[in-house]
């Protein structure tokens, strides 16, 4: 197995430790979940770019790599959920949910057919947004949760988390409905 699978696999690993670390009360366990989630998305970054590199690129890593980046990400939405951060956090976990089960289901259909569909740009644009929307929200819920702030600049930046997290939610349709339509030959619906 080559270098970039290996980090690929030790991203699913963190994804419910890190999931663990956000949701379990021990004293800066929000830091302690933020250096984790930051670390997993180095790690998608490192993968992808060696890879190319190196000519490592796998149908393994193919499949794989958006995998992990949905575990992560899953993760982090489930918990945001559970902590009820940001506006409409239910509605962004649904929409990311459905958009990842429609494109994970397209991938298994096409690998079953021969093809494996890699990331695009606007799939790599969603993951880029969703992570970026995530890290702000833990360190926000970090801030918070010092209880250094006063009330009203914590609505304030539970709005700029729901900016952050609807952007990504934006983003995520888009990329869903690019994909579709780019492989609507997997998607026998004449039947």
């Amino acid at each position: 197995m080559n270098l970039p699978n290996k980090l690929t696999i030790l991203r699913i690993i963190m994804a419910p430790i890190f999931l663990a670390t956000f949701l379990i009360n021990f004293p800066h366990h929000y830091f302690v979940a933020l250096i984790l989630f930051c670390v997993a998305s180095i790690t998608d970054l490192i993968d992808g770019k060696y890879a190319r590199k190196h000519n490592m690129i796998t149908d393994f890593g193919k499949f794989l790599d958006p995998l992990a980046d949905k575990m992560l990400t899953t993760a982090a939405f489930l918990g945001f959920i559970k902590l009820e951060i940001g506006y409409g956090i239910v509605w962004i976990t649904f929409i990311v949910l459905i958009r990842e089960f429609l494109i994970t289901s397209l991938r298994l259909i096409s690998a079953g057919k021969g093809r494996v569909i890699a990331a695009n740009i606007w799939g790599k644009a969603k993951t880029v947004s969703q992570m970026t929307g995530i890290i702000v929200a833990i360190l926000v819920e970090y801030i918070i949760s010092l209880g250094v702030l006063n009330d009203e600049i914590c609505s304030t930046l539970g709005y700029v988390v729901s900016g952050f997290l609807w952007v990504s939610a934006g983003l995520t349709v888009i990329s869903g409905v690019l994909y579709l339509m780019e492989n609507l030959e997997f998607v026998d619906y004449k039947k």
